[in-house]
């Protein structure tokens, strides 16, 4: 089975970028320090803690994880080819 590398780069990059979303206003509505999740702008140019930060969070989470599901799909074709070659008779 091959695996379509769009397909789950969307996939994981919705859930990443949702992730990210969700879990700042999360944190925003229980009025928390969020001093971890504001760590996330170290590597996400333009994200703050903040209502508005949190969609800076989205685009890039769901970038990051596009990224990250492109390249697991890629590798696992890779590797399924190699593994289930044609046997020759």
């Amino acid at each position: 089975m091959e695996l379509r590398k769009r397909a789950l780069g969307i996939a994981l990059g919705l859930v990443w970028g949702l992730a990210i979303m969700l879990a700042t206003w999360f944190l925003l509505l229980r009025n928390a320090s969020g001093e971890l999740i504001s760590k996330l702008s170290t590597f996400y140019f333009g994200y703050s803690y903040s209502w508005g930060g949190a969609f800076v969070g989205f685009l890039w989470g769901f970038v990051d994880g596009f990224i990250a599901g492109f390249l697991i799909a890629w590798i696992y074709n890779l590797v399924n080819k190699a593994i289930n070659k044609p046997k020759t008779t």
